[in-house]
């Protein structure tokens, strides 16, 4: 039978567009139109196709599309550590959610930090004809140039390239992340503020130690060094600055905190010194890592990172690339972060 002909029943098993086209009365053509959105179709029609193909199940065939168009409509996506970082699901979900509505599926997959791993991953991305890549990082750093063919876009995510590579990024403006923490401090009365530092050494701590020391200054309340304490970026590196910077008579009406971690810690610190928060100690940290910073007595404040609407913006870009809609110079996007208030801020005692 005729699956071209008006009111033809469907084949048995998958529909095909042929069945869609015999159900709706149109052509296979206008089919092909009205779900590719290629060319413009009467509204009234489409939705008529759109009905007929939702009743039989109907579904394009994504690989004979790709053919024709040169494309499969995947992106990859390469992270360091998705598994193991809070933030890694965000930025997927960022990307995917921005991907479906372009008809992008995102393919994921982990490194594990491993550069000969990442390039092992991307050069397999590649062989599956992908159309593009996403390389991501779990935080603000620098990533070396891939061995790819110069026709597969790539954009970077929560990373900056080395020098040399022109493609776009898309990284945290670190600056004004800990320029906002600063404010909301100074803002509350504080002019007695110190940092608890990481001892890594990242394009996120350097932007973020400018970022307090430009804020700080700017309001005449100089980061002397006597204010600063760096130790590692988690609870227990938390403790040690915390420590440092509290157990004295001299100590400060409020820390800034490179991370929600290292906030922690310096709570904990200052719970060992019968100091109360917000009472003795205002505290502010950095990431809004909600496991952490809702779980706290008092809740911490903190600066939210953009992990969603960088991935978002890194698709856009990359799909923007693939398209060719996009041919100016590469861009380094610089996404801002917001104030998340809880209850470890409150104007100085003394």
């Amino acid at each position: 039978m005729n699956a071209d002909r008006p009111g033809a029943p469907p084949r048995a098993g998958r529909a095909r567009i042929g069945d869609v086209a015999a159900a709706a009365g149109v052509s296979v053509t206008t089919v092909s139109h009205a779900m590719s959105g290629a060319r413009a179709v009467n509204p009234e029609t489409r939705q008529r196709i759109l009905d007929a193909a939702a009743a039989l199940g109907y579904a394009p065939d994504r690989v004979a599309s790709g053919l024709r168009r040169r494309r499969t409509g995947v992106i990859g996506f390469v992270g360091d550590h998705v598994a193991s970082t809070p933030f890694a699901g965000q930025m997927i979900a960022g990307a995917r959610v921005a991907g479906l509505r372009q008809d992008v599926l995102l393919l994921v997959a982990e490194s594990e930090g491993d550069a000969e791993q990442e390039q092992a991953l991307v050069s397999r991305f590649v062989a599956q004809r992908v159309d593009g890549i996403l390389i991501a990082r779990m935080y603000h750093q620098r990533v070396r140039r891939p061995e790819v063919p110069a026709d597969v876009p790539i954009v970077l995510l929560d990373a900056a390239p080395e020098t040399g590579w022109a493609v776009d990024a898309v990284v945290p403006d670190e600056a004004q992340i800990t320029g906002l923490a600063s404010d909301c401090l100074l803002g509350a009365g504080h002019r007695e503020i110190a940092y608890a530092d990481t001892v890594d050494d990242s394009r996120a701590a350097r932007g973020r130690r400018l970022g307090v020391r430009a804020a700080l200054g700017d309001a005449g309340v100089p980061l002397t060094p006597d204010r600063i304490a760096a130790a590692t970026s988690d609870a227990h590196g938390g403790r040690t600055a915390g420590a440092a910077l509290l157990d004295r008579a001299d100590r400060p009406t409020a820390v800034i905190c490179f991370n929600d971690q290292i906030a922690m810690g310096v709570m904990q610190a200052a719970a060992r010194l019968r100091l109360s928060v917000p009472e003795d100690l205002s505290i502010v940290g950095i990431d809004d890592l909600r496991p952490v910073a809702d779980a706290l007595d008092p809740g911490l404040t903190t600066v939210a990172l953009p992990h969603a609407e960088m991935g978002s913006w890194a698709m856009s870009r990359l799909i923007a690339r693939i398209d060719k809609s996009e041919t100016g110079r590469a861009r380094l996007e610089l996404m801002r972060g917001w104030l998340v208030e809880r209850g470890s801020v409150a104007p100085p005692a003394r």
